[in-house]
């Protein structure tokens, strides 16, 4: 498999105090263990089991995944902005890899 893609939607910037969206996908197929190839044999179990959400090296969001999550997982959640910061979005995967991506977001 390729290294998956992240994509992040969030604003550049925010009002202090306010509340802020985020949205964010990673491109990643989630095989569950319960596929077959095309000769029979057991595709194994490769998921994205946590996905963690840090600003400014505190931690906003947090979710487990299992197998029932689809391919290419959605997450959106909120948070609010105190101060311009770093976005710092963790997804770990089964195995110990893990993929990560930054994104600054300025307030005032």
């Amino acid at each position: 498999m390729a290294k998956p893609t992240i994509r992040i939607k969030s604003p550049p910037e925010a009002k202090r105090g306010s509340v802020v969206e985020i949205m964010t996908l990673i491109s990643h197929p989630m095989d569950t263990g319960l596929r077959k190839d095309r000769d029979g044999n057991v595709i194994l179990r490769k998921i994205i089991n946590k996905f963690l959400c840090l600003y400014n090296s505190e931690m906003v969001f947090s979710a487990d995944m299992h197998e029932a999550i689809s391919a290419n997982p959605l997450i959106q959640f909120n948070f609010i902005a105190k101060e311009s910061g770093t976005l710092e979005l963790i997804w770990h995967e089964d195995g110990g890899q893990v993929y990560s991506t930054t994104r600054k977001i300025r307030v005032h």
